[in-house]
């Protein structure tokens, strides 16, 4: 276990990540796309946080690191194990290749999920009460005018949706955003599901394509140009 951390907390808090005896490492997981205010959400400024009093403690010479993560509980190390580990979460939904490209495929990516579903779970996790809500920056700008109103009918009913339905798309966020507000509403990819993790059969690209989740299935569809959707991914860690 010491080794472990050892060479963990060299890469997360160093970022050093060649020259060790212990192959393991943790791969980062970045966002491509990202709306403006996710580095000042309650999650990325708790995150921030934690790591930033992680690295006050650390000793900065790798023998004294050594020495110091040695002698630390049992408590204490599973906590900074799984700060280390928390930046490899990889729970984004994305378009899976279908014609066994070099790109992650379809299983992939279904697979992915339910294995982020499964460690949802385990740790409790809940977005609302991690602070995420939709605005009109983070979501619904990003998606069709039918799938706001699919949002809005879902937490707010189809009265609420039809009186959305003749505004213009950046109206519609904006009153969408309004709409939603503290009603607990989440889009798929952040909801937990409780589909169990297992292996999926190795199946053509056209079986793969109708495994494709709802959301995923339809949100490449080819849209109008008002009703084009933005092509940022959404993930939940």
């Amino acid at each position: 276990m010491t080794a472990l951390l050892h060479k963990l907390c060299l890469d997360t808090f160093e970022h050093r990540s060649s020259g060790a005896c212990l192959e393991a490492s943790v791969r980062n997981v970045f966002f491509a796309i990202q709306p403006p205010d996710l580095k000042d959400s309650p999650a990325a400024t708790e995150v921030s946080a934690r790591h930033e009093a992680w690295q006050a403690d650390l000793p900065k010479d790798e023998n004294d690191l050594w020495s110091w993560l040695a002698a630390l509980d049992d408590s204490r190390r599973g906590l900074l194990l799984a700060h280390c580990v928390s930046f490899g979460v990889n729970a984004l939904h994305e378009r899976g290749d279908r014609h066994g490209g070099p790109g992650v495929s379809v299983r992939d990516v279904q697979h992915r999920l339910a294995e982020a579903d499964r460690l949802a779970r385990a740790v409790g996790l809940d977005m609302v009460e991690a602070g995420w809500r939709p605005t009109a920056d983070n979501y619904l700008d990003r998606v069709t005018k039918s799938r706001i109103l699919e949002a809005v009918r879902e937490a707010q009913g189809e009265g609420a949706a039809q009186l959305l339905d003749h505004l213009k798309k950046p109206d519609m966020a904006r009153e969408a955003e309004r709409l939603l507000d503290g009603t607990g509403w989440l889009p798929e990819p952040l909801r937990i599901t409780t589909a169990a993790v297992d292996e999926a059969p190795a199946d053509s690209g056209a079986a793969q394509a109708d495994a494709l989740p709802d959301f995923l299935a339809d949100e490449f569809d080819v849209v109008g140009e008002e009703e084009a959707e933005d092509p940022a991914l959404i993930a939940a860690e």
